[in-house]
């Protein structure tokens, strides 16, 4: 995980573990282990207040997540084109230097919130939580987090999600469920990108793609997609008000507080 790379401190927690923050002192004054226990402990708590919050004003959070240029931004693009007009979407947009997703989202007259990581290779909660500060969420039904482009870390970082979709692009290869076991067991619905070079790159077999990921204990449903010919494109939609359907099932059968708390907590300054 990310006790390696030291990815684990981002500009959304380091104020934690900085002279006076909350995790300043571990029980013996310098494990690191238990910092990153902390840190994490931390994160899935401002995860679970996410989740609240997206929860009281009924929006879907979907987390998108692949390697880098498997194709996350142009299947968001894709996807804004084809989901009924009266579906509003917000997306928000890590990426550790630039701008330039955003803005290809921006240019559909789509929000989109930009989170630069700098050194950190995933979001965390609290960045999230930053985000939604400058998201009035009573506008929008989905908010689409497109995560940074890397198979190890995002997969450790709840969120407040609903749903992990993973892309896996053909020009990747079959083989990186079982290498990246931990990301594709975290998915709720696996997407095989760029699915229109099938016919060129035909060392990618579905078939073996499918096998890796039952050798992982992975039963997510899989679509074959290209954003560039639109195939499977109508199965991702489904997909998506499949979630809005089911989302609002859950919330009628398990109503959420509407508490001053979290009003103030995320109040848009």
């Amino acid at each position: 995980m990310c006790d390696t790379c030291g990815c684990n401190i981002t500009h959304g927690n380091e104020s934690l573990i900085r002279p006076g923050g909350k995790l300043e002192k571990t029980e013996n004054g310098k494990e690191a282990v238990s910092v990153l226990h902390n840190l994490l402990h931390e994160n899935d708590h401002t995860a679970l207040h996410n989740r609240e919050h997206f929860d009281s004003h009924n929006v879907l959070a979907i987390n998108l997540m692949s390697s880098p240029g498997a194709g996350k931004t142009s299947l968001l693009e894709a996807t804004i084109q084809q989901l009924d007009d009266n579906i509003r979407i917000a997306v928000i947009e890590g990426d550790l230097e630039t701008e330039n997703d955003a803005e290809r989202i921006r240019q559909y007259g789509v929000k989109a919130i930009q989170i630069a990581t700098g050194s950190a290779c995933h979001l965390d909660a609290h960045m999230i939580h930053q985000a939604l500060h400058n998201l009035d969420l009573a506008e929008f039904d989905i908010v689409f987090i497109e995560n940074i482009g890397n198979l190890v870390c995002p997969a450790s970082f709840d969120l407040g999600q609903h749903q992990n979709v993973v892309l896996l692009s053909v020009p990747e290869g079959d083989d990186k469920p079982a290498k990246y076991p931990v990301m594709f067991r975290s998915a709720d619905l696996v997407m095989i990108s760029k699915s229109d070079l099938l016919p060129i790159l035909d060392d990618f077999k579905i078939d073996k793609a499918k096998n890796y990921l039952q050798d992982i204990a992975s039963d997510a449903p899989i679509i074959e997609v290209s954003a560039k010919d639109k195939s499977g494109m109508s199965q991702w939609i489904d997909w998506i008000n499949q979630q809005i359907k089911a989302r609002k099932k859950y919330l009628e059968q398990h109503p959420v507080l509407h508490t001053h708390h979290h009003h103030h907590e995320y109040g848009t300054d």
